[in-house]
């Protein structure tokens, strides 16, 4: 089961801060500890949203809003995917997040389970599922090259 501890973005994050050495050193240590488990997938920091667009589908095109966005409170400073067996080992993954790193008062990590091929029934087709595995395989490859 893969999850998604999801990062919320706050002040210092929407200004453009990366995070302080301390931050750095306990999120690669943490990090460390989640790859030698063999839990770890990834984990990303994102640029502030004055770097970013939103995307909708209106009256029959695409329109385009770029950042900064107000709604703060539904923006993400991050992210790390992370693969386990059940929720509640997802859950104590996440109790051990560096304390460093930990977002500020009122905000909280969330944690949401991604979708797996066998979590869609019937109308994703073996046909289909095939050609999704051929996909993420041909990301993997991608990635790999950097």
């Amino acid at each position: 089961m893969r999850f998604m501890i999801i990062v919320p973005a706050g002040p210092d994050s929407e200004q453009g801060s990366t995070g302080t050495q301390e931050q750095f050193a306990d999120m690669q240590a943490y990090n460390g500890e989640m790859l030698r488990a063999g839990v770890f997938v990834d984990g990303q920091g994102l640029h502030p949203s004055s770097k970013g667009a939103r995307v909708r589908w209106e009256d029959g095109d695409w329109v385009v809003t770029d950042g900064p966005f107000a709604e703060a409170k539904e923006l993400i400073a991050g992210f790390t995917i992370i693969d386990v067996s059940s929720r509640e080992e997802a859950l104590e993954w996440l109790r051990k997040w560096p304390v460093s790193c930990v977002p500020g008062p009122g905000q909280a990590l969330e944690l949401r389970q991604v979708f797996a091929a066998e979590d869609f029934g019937d109308e994703f087709t073996p046909e289909m599922r095939g050609r999704d595995e051929q996909m993420r395989a041909e990301a993997a490859r991608n990635a790999a090259r950097g």
